[in-house]
């Protein structure tokens, strides 16, 4: 049931069937598996060694075990991405993402898109690499959620495929129109914590910033 918001004007100039997909970066894709699979190597060499010392040190052989498991799950989701990062289904009027191991779904009539900008960990990473390219972000939002969902120039295998995802997704914003609603929990207002929380599709965590930042660095003075 079309709601009071749609403009059924633009709907129609929208396309009416098929799946537009935009995968990750493919560098990106590579050195995420790369990187977890030195990171697996390592992990378990040293649970390994812990478990067969004399005096056996159970505690940091479970640490590594761990660190192992969170490299293996981020190897997995490599492949996960590598088809899709971001989707726009016209059969069933949503935008699917990715993220991590979870199939986010956002309905037409329920989305909004707005330009974004670089949270904390991605804004040490550019500081970190200074490599002088600007790093655009689109903000993906289900306006009845307090979660949304960013995506940037660097997460997509190309920027023409970013500038083709915005131009989607704000055509499809504007046809439907589900930003006017009553019940749309708007940005930067006093109706959350704050402001409405944003999860990157960088799909990083806090604690992972500052061994990133020093990756990025590390990886700066080698070229």
């Amino acid at each position: 049931m079309a709601s009071e918001f749609e403009n059924s004007e633009l709907i129609a100039k929208l396309p009416q069937e098929g799946v537009h997909c935009f995968a990750a970066n493919e560098k990106q894709v590579k050195t995420r598996r790369i990187v977890t699979i030195i990171l697996m190597a390592l992990f378990a060499a040293a649970a390994a060694a812990f478990l067969i010392m004399k005096e056996k040190q159970l505690v940091i052989a479970g640490f590594a075990c761990a660190g192992f498991i969170i490299s293996l799950l981020v190897f997995i989701q490599s492949f996960l991405i590598e088809k899709y990062r971001v989707a726009v289904d016209y059969n069933e009027k949503k935008i699917v993402l990715r993220y991590r191991f979870s199939l986010i779904e956002i309905p037409f009539d329920s989305f909004d898109a707005r330009e974004g900008e670089a949270d904390r960990a991605e804004e040490m990473l550019d500081n970190a690499t200074n490599s002088g390219a600007v790093t655009e972000y689109l903000v993906l939002d289900n306006v009845f959620d307090e979660a949304c969902y960013q995506t940037s120039t660097k997460d997509l295998a190309s920027k023409e495929d970013f500038y083709k995802l915005r131009e989607e997704a704000f055509a499809i914003a504007d046809a439907y129109g589900a930003r006017n609603s009553e019940d749309a929990i708007k940005p930067n207002t006093d109706g959350r914590a704050s402001t409405k929380a944003k999860i990157a599709s960088s799909d990083l965590d806090e604690d992972d910033i500052d061994k990133i930042v020093d990756e990025a660095m590390e990886e700066d003075k080698k070229d």
